[in-house]
C-alpha cells in the first residue's frame, strides 16, 4: 500500500510539472525537452524541473 501511494503522489507531482511546462512561455523545443526528461525519468525529472525550470531559475536569483 505504502508504495501505490508513493507512486500516486509521483504521478500527480509529475502531471502538475508538466501541465506547468505545457503552458510556460518556454519555445516549443524548450517545452518538449522538459516533458520528455520528466516522462522518461519521473522523479529525477521533477526534482531537476523543479530546480532548473522555467521558474525555478527566477526564483533562486531572489
Amino acid at each position: 500500500m505504502e508504495y501505490g501511494l508513493l507512486g500516486l503522489i509521483v504521478l500527480i507531482a509529475d502531471i502538475y510539472a508538466i501541465y506547468q511546462v505545457l503552458t510556460s512561455a518556454s519555445s516549443t523545443g524548450a517545452k518538449i525537452l522538459w516533458t520528455l526528461l520528466i516522462l522518461i525519468l519521473p522523479v529525477l525529472g521533477f526534482v531537476i524541473w523543479l530546480l532548473a525550470g522555467p521558474r525555478g531559475g527566477r526564483a533562486m536569483r531572489v
